[in-house]
């Protein structure tokens, strides 16, 4: 719990992101140090913090080269930050930015810092290669031969099947099931149809559309690599289109989840600005919203429960922590990493009897109401840049309260490795 009557409020200031990209299309050629820099570049001029130090930065990356072994310190030192500006490298998949806000916070918010930065990047058009441990161990034992012979014994054993690459996996490894087979398990499960999850999909891009076009997106977004809007959003998106896409998960007649219900690889970098509020007055910056309150939990996915489930069970905590319920949310922003899965999570907070067995709690948390969803449009629509998304949802979350001007909202963000982490965002 963040806000607890003793510590400092924590203000979101703002964010900054680049638009995302379906991998392999507009950033082929960036790798996540240029696109974070370039979007902390951006943050740093946005609010005129060209050579102050703030008291600290905190991204990371899923998809992430050995390069880049400290990659938060090398983005802040090509920002425009002053280079006493201390930075750390944290990963938590999907929920990477937001428990990189949650940091931040969390130090304003016990006074050890004023000032800080919470960030996340990811490229899948620049993934890390690398070769077999057959041929790393025997590169390893010519190294560490110590006369010309030793040295050269080991390359006795090189085979052609050492040249074969190793990309990056995308299975867990505690199930050997991609994230996509495992949430069609979870659709299944659920019982959660295909149109419901293309109307979703649909909603996703028709809702991102109208907030490009009424120029919703324009302070938070700035052009990149020739890029200036999310290129895998689609504004004549429809549901006789996503119907004609075929299953990608499980393709037989039992699947549900398609391309068009599903968020595709994508590369992209978001940043936000926290502070403590005497610390933005001071500076004449605005303060968007606050940061109250925040969870993190998970769950056995590999016996007992949806790899993508975690998030029921931490909002059903955090709003015990605050003591909230669904009616005194205005604002829901749940990440969609498939459409299944966002509904399955909803599902199951409108369900009593999991409500009961599951959460410990009297009663149904009760249903998402739509007109309160992804208003602004969602990962299905903008893509998911695994350590980026959170950073995109906080800071249009904290615009969307900003313009109200009243009001909470909530963050739920599934990760791999059976996690979610959730936060709640108020105006005032």
């Amino acid at each position: 719990m963040l806000h607890n009557g003793t510590s400092r409020r924590v203000a979101i200031v703002g964010g900054v992101r680049i638009p995302f990209a379906r991998s392999h299309t507009a950033y082929r050629d960036a790798s996540n140090l240029d696109m974070m820099t370039a979007t902390l570049k951006a943050l740093v001029e946005r609010y005129d913090l060209s050579g102050q130090t703030l008291g600290d930065v905190s991204l990371g990356a899923v998809i992430k080269h050995s390069r880049d072994w400290n990659l938060a310190r090398e983005a802040v030192l090509g920002s425009g930050l002053s280079r006493q500006t201390p930075a750390f490298d944290l990963q938590r998949a999907c929920g990477t930015s937001l428990s990189g806000c949650v940091m931040v916070a969390n130090k304003i918010a016990l006074g050890q810092i004023d000032a800080g930065i919470g960030a996340g990047t990811d490229t899948v058009s620049d993934p890390p290669i690398v070769y077999p441990d057959d041929y790393r161990k025997l590169m390893m034992a010519s190294y560490r031969g110590r006369s010309f012979g030793q040295r050269a014994k080991p390359w006795l054993g090189l085979r052609p099947r050492h040249f074969k690459p190793v990309l990056p996996g995308v299975e867990e490894p505690r199930t050997g099931l991609s994230m996509g087979q495992s949430t069609e398990l979870t659709a299944k499960a659920w019982n959660i149809d295909r149109e419901s999850q293309d109307a979703l999909a649909l909603a996703s891009h028709q809702n991102a559309h109208v907030a490009w076009e009424a120029g919703f997106y324009d302070d938070l977004v700035v052009p990149f690599a020739g890029l200036e809007r999310d290129n895998n959003m689609r504004a004549d998106s429809s549901m006789e289109k996503l119907a004609k896409l075929k299953p990608a998960f499980d393709r037989s007649p039992t699947g549900t989840m398609t391309a068009g219900n599903s968020t595709p690889l994508t590369d992209g970098a978001s940043s936000v600005l926290l502070a403590s509020e005497d610390w933005a007055r001071e500076r004449g910056l605005p303060v968007l919203a606050y940061l109250d309150f925040c969870k993190a939990a998970a769950v056995d996915f590999i016996d007992d429960e949806g790899l993508l489930m975690a998030p029921v069970y931490a909002v059903s905590d955090m709003l015990k922590d605050a003591g909230l319920s669904f009616d005194d949310i205005d604002l829901f922003e749940i990440h969609e990493a498939f459409a299944a899965q966002a509904l399955a999570t909803m599902k199951a907070w409108a369900d009593p009897e999991f409500c009961r067995d599951r959460l410990g709690r009297d009663a149904a948390l009760g249903e998402v109401p739509r007109e309160k969803l992804n208003l602004k449009g969602g990962s299905l629509a903008a893509g998911h840049p695994f350590a980026a998304t959170g950073g995109r949802i906080v800071a249009t979350l904290a615009k969307m309260l900003h313009e109200r001007g009243s009001g909470r909202g909530l963050i739920s963000i599934c990760t791999a490795g059976g996690m979610g982490v959730t936060a709640i965002l108020s105006a005032t």
